[in-house]
């Protein structure tokens, strides 16, 4: 087969300048003779901080041929603000160059429709390969390699140090921490969440006690001086001995015996959850995904599990997890549950018989009740959000990762990018607004007569008293501010485009190797179209009475490595895109979305 026509790569642009370059202004020009992974993501999406971590091993193996450049691309409004870019990074372990491009420039310069999206490019220049969504992180590592040695017998390869310039490491107690927890002694117990640590405190919320955990990135059971965490946030008590920890990034939930510190692993293997994996077993046999929150209701551990977008359960009695709600499709359905959809369950709490919950990407309030039902009280879906009190059907949050039930039933919420808290009063159905001028609050516990909110960006908790009466605050809306697909009325034709990278083909081992899930918003815009199937192409027909919506597409494709061993290993290639778009008599009849493709000249 001919190959196609090698394609330049855009130059790196973005208003909000560089992070992690030691305020040096970075080109592609100036990265000529290494191998270029552009990794386009925004800090709220949890797809993109697995990629994140799939990212770290090649990029420390391959130091010296490749450079990883973050490009930050905004969804949400707080997501463009450059202070908030600075912190994520350094939240999230990010050891790379990173673009800040608030206004999507470069994101549009690279026709990128999805978070996350790995670009390749190779040491002259040249877009060699396109990825989107995670779970490449082997087709990546082969390509480089590919590139390394392709470069290096033509002479077009340079190796050397790269333009990585690390933050300067500062003092403080607490760094980004996540949850709180109010221990049967009194003190309090804070996830150290980039410190990979829990520290406990003193009443006063500022006294060290103790800490917890090495304080290196690491998966290891031992004394609270050798355990080793991974991005710990959410905490719950079990009994009056032992706390529970959503260990995030080591997909799994710890348990820590409070009278000695020493830390065991409750579930989870250390190792992602997959399409295809087991969803109920053994404890310890089952991988979790990106476990945010735990809460024990009913006599078991409920699991905020936000990389699947589901809610699961552990029953310590039987050491068993299992899926308790939601689909892994990702969006805003309510309903028994295993129909409900969710989109990054965040933050748990428990009140009475209703299991409250944050349902972050979806600017969502929810709950569940003890038939396992789910129910919104506030939140319209993936694309609306913003700063509005009043009744819940208008009111607005943005992107919140925590909820706490209040001594009087109703629910405070910790609004994380509007850096308010709220409060939601089922008996009234009214939102109002707490406390503002907070920095990114994601949790809060109740004690005695006041409220401690984790200010994460701030690096502490902070005492405000129950107030009597909340603040009201003038409404502000957002939607998602990306550029909307001029698209033609009537039939219209939606193809995802997968190849399986070199060395792989499709998996029909366990039934079909692809899935589609199409539906839109509104429901009405398509007329027919709309479902889940096994083709990666679909014909669609749009109404032309809706003039506008958003195009929710979901797909999933499998591969193993074509290698002819009885073992090859096997990998799952997903993502889930929501595309804005406009319908218009001149618009493209046809919408290509590229799951995974790979140039041939790439190799």
């Amino acid at each position: 087969m001919a190959k196609s026509a090698r394609v330049r790569a855009p130059e790196l642009v973005g208003q909000g300048g560089w992070i992690n370059t030691g305020d040096k202004e970075l080109s592609l020009a100036k990265l000529r003779g290494r191998i270029v992974i552009i990794d386009f993501w925004t800090f709220c999406c949890v797809n993109c901080l697995h990629v994140l971590d799939e990212l770290r091993e090649l990029e420390e193996k391959h130091r010296d041929t490749l450079v990883i450049v973050g490009v930050h691309s905004p969804k949400f409004v707080h997501e463009a603000e450059h202070q908030a870019v600075v912190d994520a990074v350094e939240r999230y372990g990010v050891a790379h160059p990173v673009l800040d491009d608030p206004e999507l420039v470069t994101w549009k310069q690279y026709a990128v429709r999805a978070w996350p999206t790995l670009v390749v490019i190779d040491p002259e220049g040249y877009v060699v390969a396109q990825h989107a969504g995670e779970g490449h992180a082997h087709a990546l590592a082969q390509l480089v390699e590919e590139l390394e040695a392709e470069h290096e017998a033509k002479g077009t390869l340079h190796r050397g140090e790269g333009p990585y310039v690390p933050p300067e490491p500062v003092a403080a107690d607490l760094r980004f921490p996540g949850n709180v927890l109010v221990l049967p002694s009194g003190n309090l117990l804070v996830s150290d969440t980039s410190r990979h640590q829990l520290v406990e405190l003193a009443p006063d919320g500022e006294s060290v006690v103790r800490r917890i955990g090495s304080g290196e990135r690491g998966f290891a059971d031992g004394t609270a001086q050798s355990a080793g965490f991974s991005e710990p946030q959410g905490l719950a008590l079990l009994d009056e001995r032992t706390v529970v920890v959503a260990d995030t990034v080591n997909h799994a939930l710890r348990g820590v015996d409070l009278a000695t510190g020493a830390v065991s692993t409750l579930a989870g293997t250390g190792r992602q959850w997959w399409q295809g994996s087991p969803t109920s077993g053994p404890a310890r046999e089952v991988a979790l995904s990106s476990p945010w929150d735990v809460a024990v209701f009913g006599g078991k551990v409920w699991i905020a599990m936000t990389g699947v977008h589901q809610l699961w359960t552990y029953d310590p009695e039987a050491g068993t997890v299992e899926v308790a709600a939601g689909t892994t499709n990702e969006g805003l359905v309510d309903g028994p549950a295993a129909e409900a959809w969710f989109a990054q369950p965040s933050g748990l709490a428990v009140g009475g018989d209703r299991l409250w919950l944050a349902d972050a990407e979806t600017s969502a309030l929810r709950w569940v009740d003890t038939d396992g039902a789910v129910h919104t009280a506030v939140g319209t879906g993936l694309f609306d959000f913003g700063h509005r009190d009043g009744p819940a059907a208008q009111a607005l949050f943005q992107h919140p990762l925590g909820v706490t039930v209040l001594p009087d039933g109703s629910v405070a919420v910790s609004d994380t990018y509007n850096h308010a808290l709220r409060r939601y009063d089922p008996a009234t159905g009214e939102v109002t607004t707490l406390a503002t001028d907070l920095r990114e609050p994601s949790d809060a516990v109740v004690v005695g007569e006041d409220l401690l909110v984790v200010e994460s960006a701030r690096h502490r908790l902070t005492r405000l008293r129950l107030p009597e009466e909340a603040v009201r605050v003038a409404g502000v809306a957002h939607r998602t501010q990306r550029a909307a697909t001029d698209v033609a009325p009537g039939e219209f034709r939606l193809d995802v485009i997968f190849q399986p990278p070199a060395g792989q083909k499709l998996d029909d081992s366990f039934g079909p190797a692809t899935r589609l899930l199409v539906s839109a918003t509104p429901p009405e815009l398509l007329r027919d179209g709309a479902g889940q199937g096994t083709d990666l192409a679909r014909t669609l027909d749009l109404d032309p009475a809706v003039r506008e919506g958003v195009l929710h597409v979901s797909a999933m494709a499998a591969s193993c490595d074509d290698d002819g061993s009885e073992y090859a290993a096997c990998h799952v290639h997903q993502q889930d895109w929501g595309v804005p778009v406009r319908l218009t008599e001149n618009g493209a009849r046809r919408l290509p979305l590229v799951l995974a493709g790979m140039d041939d000249a790439a190799g």
